[in-house]
């Protein structure tokens, strides 16, 4: 075999969102019940042990796979396009170098992470509701019919101004600091920037800086989603802003942080390590 052929070659977008669209799949299964919990807590205002206990007692252990269904959907779009896309998009912008400039990295991964949440906002919505529900489990054809019903297909993208929002600045971050990360890392420990310990580290760093900018823009955009079907409780993110810090405090914009954190570094951990695995099983070059 030539050299040339053992050479990694960088996958085509199409091949780099099936592959990043597998890996999301593959890792909401972990983090579901986490991402539940987190809703939770911000939609009530309670505490993360009264949430886990109360939901356990009430519901039982599967109510932490509530609207698993829509998550699916949601990576499947969404998170298959702001991850699988990134490197693509990356590499045209000409920031595919380690020392390229670290704004079109970040700037590569808005624009993957605000197309993806538009096409993904629907099964967002439907996610949302579903978890937040506390009683019995409603039927997919159910909720989406209700939801028709009464808001018609503009129901399926409220909030969609902030998912964009949260989208740009969760994915700019993470693939940004990843991407970052990777090079310091490599460079501090002598480990390759395709070793799991590189993957790794990086992912966690990751995950800690997602959730100090994202936070806000998920309590608001969970605000937004979780509005009863037959009502309409904000005009637009700005008003939902200002009504969460009037009642709480600008520190409600942080509920749930801890959670957040406690999906955020896993989930990017997870997806990263799966993402990086079938690069190189694919002979792709990895991120």
């Amino acid at each position: 075999m030539s050299s040339s052929s053992s050479t990694p070659i960088k996958p085509s977008l199409f091949q780099s969102i099936a592959l990043g669209g597998a890996s999301c799949v593959f890792t909401v299964n972990f983090t579901h019940p986490i991402e539940l919990v987190k809703t939770r807590m911000q939609v009530s205002g309670n505490g993360l042990g009264h949430i886990v206990t109360s939901t356990f007692q009430k519901e039982g252990l599967a109510a932490f796979w509530k609207g698993i269904v829509w998550a699916w959907g949601r990576e499947a779009s969404y998170a298959s396009i702001k991850l699988g896309a990134y490197a693509p998009v990356r590499d045209a912008m000409g920031a595919g170098a380690p020392d390229s400039p670290f704004y079109l990295k970040f700037a590569a991964g808005a624009l993957t992470g605000g197309v993806g949440s538009v096409i993904g906002n629907p099964f967002d919505v439907m996610k949302t509701l579903a978890q937040a529900n506390q009683g019995k489990a409603v039927g997919l054809s159910t909720l989406m019919g209700t939801m028709y019903a009464e808001q018609g297909l503009a129901g399926f993208y409220r909030g969609v101004g902030a998912n964009i929002m949260r989208a740009c600045v969760l994915n700019a971050t993470k693939m940004g600091c990843y991407d970052i990360a990777k090079g310091h890392v490599a460079d501090a420990t002598g480990w390759t920037r395709k070793d799991p310990r590189t993957v790794f580290v990086s992912a966690t760093m990751a995950g800690f800086f997602m959730t100090c900018t994202v936070s806000p823009f998920d309590r608001i955009r969970t605000a937004l989603m979780n509005q009863p079907t037959n009502a309409k409780l904000y005009t637009g993110f700005l008003d939902c802003a200002a009504k969460t810090i009037a009642e709480g405090g600008v520190q409600s914009l942080w509920r749930g942080f801890i959670p957040i954190w406690a999906r955020f570094a896993p989930t990017s951990t997870i997806q990263l390590l799966t993402i990086e695995t079938l690069y190189e099983a694919g002979g792709f070059k990895t991120l």
